[in-house]
């Protein structure tokens, strides 16, 4: 399997990929290849650039805060063979997603923001309307790329789950537990609004889509009221939020994965 993945990366914080995805063993350990864009102005735009100068016949578009716990790529190959049992010509994977008909959160991922585990583990693979955006498996010879339109860095994974489903190829969340020690984050700001106009007017016919923040709307009314839920409760989230400093492998072993 190891020769089979690659990994592709936008980052801006090197400290950071080196204390949490560059850890990770399946890279420091058994080499799998990492392609790092830096400054690129919108994560389409890396990723697609990541894309073209790899190889693998499995690229893995990931955060740099990640941390793939051991075995990962063991757990992917199981994920794989899953989900080509049902869905032989799939397009995408991801360790976290909405379910497309329940809208459901789905997948197991530590996240340190919220100092605990998220989501509901998928024993078997899940169709998904969206992903959040961590870590997104992306199979190279469906086809499938990332939108250059869409600016900044937020929604692509929910773009790409459409693009991918308007195309007839399968999106599924899968077993595939990460650590994403990321850090408190307070509000949603303007780069997240671009996103959120963008994706909104671009499926509009798909509308409403279930993101791992957010419904997106028609009337584009969900993202006013979530700012106006975020701002009662950014006390709250502010005091559970755990250290980005730990050591992301602590967290894998509390939750079991390592």
């Amino acid at each position: 399997m190891i020769g089979a993945i690659g990994v592709v990366v936008a980052s801006n914080d090197e400290a950071c990929l080196a204390r949490n995805l560059l850890a990770s063993e399946m890279i420091a350990g058994q080499g799998v290849v990492v392609h790092v864009e830096r400054g690129a102005p919108s994560a389409a735009i890396a990723y697609n650039r990541g894309l073209d100068a790899t190889t693998a016949p499995i690229v893995i578009f990931a955060h740099q805060d990640v941390y793939f716990p051991r075995g990962w790529e063991m757990r992917l190959a199981r994920a794989i063979a899953a989900v080509e049992a049902i869905d032989p010509d799939w397009a995408l994977m991801a360790p976290f997603g909405m379910a497309e008909d329940t809208a459901a959160y789905r997948g197991d991922v530590w996240t340190t923001s919220l100092s605990r585990r998220v989501g509901e583990p998928a024993r078997t693979p899940v169709m998904a309307q969206s992903f959040d955006e961590l870590v997104i498996v992306l199979r190279r010879a469906s086809g499938v790329r990332f939108d250059e339109g869409l600016p900044l860095y937020h929604l692509y994974g929910t773009d790409i789950v459409q693009t991918a489903r308007a195309a007839g190829k399968g999106a599924w969340v899968a077993d595939l537990p990460v650590v994403h020690n990321d850090g408190f984050h307070d509000r949603l700001r303007a780069d997240f609004t671009a996103g959120y106009d963008y994706v909104r007017r671009k499926w509009r016919a798909r509308l409403p889509l279930r993101t791992s923040v957010l419904w997106i709307t028609w009337h584009g009314l969900s993202l006013p009221l979530h700012r106006l839920r975020g701002a009662r409760s950014i006390a709250k989230r502010r005091a559970v939020a755990g250290d980005t400093g730990v050591d992301p492998r602590l967290y894998a072993a509390r939750c079991g994965w390592e």
